[in-house]
């Protein structure tokens, strides 16, 4: 049987979702927990991957079992008492023997925070900007992003993806407390560091350091290092993946 699993995780003390070598990940815990349970070898195939400090609200993740899991709700009880504190299972059902994880997915949802005012409380789970933003401008830029297809200048360089194609199809400022803001931004799919250098070059329009001309050129570039700089990984969160 092939198993849809539903999770979240803070992703601190990770080196992101996907198996390392030498480095902790939250697939690894995955992994080991399931096949401790199941008592057989469990691989697991996730939805996407986030990178090392990003966390997630919701991922969903696939495994094949000869295991007869009829009481889900009791799999995922024990799931969470084997797995650690900074991860947690909130669902399992069972798919068709053909379902996928990250081929099936039809769109996914990250949230970047960030706050303008110093606040030792947030510092976890945001980033701090405290000089002046323009948000407006910043949302003139983002709208941009729905019109692009190729998003070389906002991906990490020799990755093993076969096309930069992606589709955004919201991407968006929002004040969701006073001096507390954030970017939602939903596609297809993403590439690897690709949120992170969106924000860090839609910062610099905010400051003034890019105008809304430049930005677009520097989506033309398709060039890495004509975008500006990534922004910390702690404030990012993978939100949703829709089926």
């Amino acid at each position: 049987m092939r198993y849809f699993i539903t999770f979240s995780y803070d992703g601190t003390a990770y080196h992101g979702w996907q198996l390392q070598p030498n480095a902790p990940s939250v697939q690894e815990e995955l992994n080991r927990a399931l096949s401790t349970l199941l008592r057989q070898e469990i691989l697991t195939t996730g939805a996407g991957r986030t990178d090392a400090g990003v966390h997630a609200k919701t991922m969903v993740a696939h495994f094949d079992t000869d295991e007869d899991c009829r009481m889900p709700e009791d799999i995922v009880y024990k799931l969470n008492r084997l797995l650690p504190a900074d991860i947690s299972v909130s669902d399992l059902r069972p798919v068709k023997s053909d379902a996928h994880a990250r081929f099936d997915a039809l769109s996914r949802t990250y949230h970047y925070y960030i706050y303008t005012e110093k606040n030792p409380f947030r510092r976890h789970y945001a980033a701090c900007y405290s000089y002046p933003l323009d948000f407006a401008l910043m949302n003139e830029a983002a709208k941009m992003l729905l019109d692009v297809s190729d998003f070389t200048s906002f991906s990490k360089v020799n990755t093993d993806t076969k096309t930069n194609i992606c589709h955004v199809t919201q991407a968006r400022w929002e004040e969701i407390e006073p001096g507390f803001w954030r970017f939602e931004i939903s596609a297809d799919r993403f590439l690897r560091n690709m949120v992170r250098a969106i924000v860090g070059t839609l910062i610099d329009v905010g400051r003034g350091r890019i105008t809304l001309q430049q930005f677009q050129q520097i989506i033309n570039q398709k060039d890495r290092c004509a975008a500006s700089d990534s922004v910390p990984a702690n404030a990012l969160f993978l939100i949703d993946v829709e089926y």
